[in-house]
């Protein structure tokens, strides 16, 4: 079952970002970790790992105050 992201922006609006997908749960994360700083450079505030269609979980990009 593939993994992938979904990018939204900060009012929960869908936004287009890499069409990647990942062979397990693992790899997305380390994608994650390497290329989060571009995304949120590209307006990408949230994103959501996702199994098919499934919603795993949903983080911030954004700075901790």
């Amino acid at each position: 079952m593939p993994w992938s992201w979904r990018y939204e922006s900060t009012d929960g609006q869908a936004v287009t970002g890499p069409a990647e997908t990942f062979g397990s749960q693992a790899d997305a994360e380390s994608w994650i970790g390497q290329t989060w700083r571009d995304l949120a450079s590209a307006g990408v505030t949230s994103v959501a790992l996702v199994e098919d269609d499934r919603e795993e979980y949903k983080m911030s990009l954004l700075a901790a105050e």
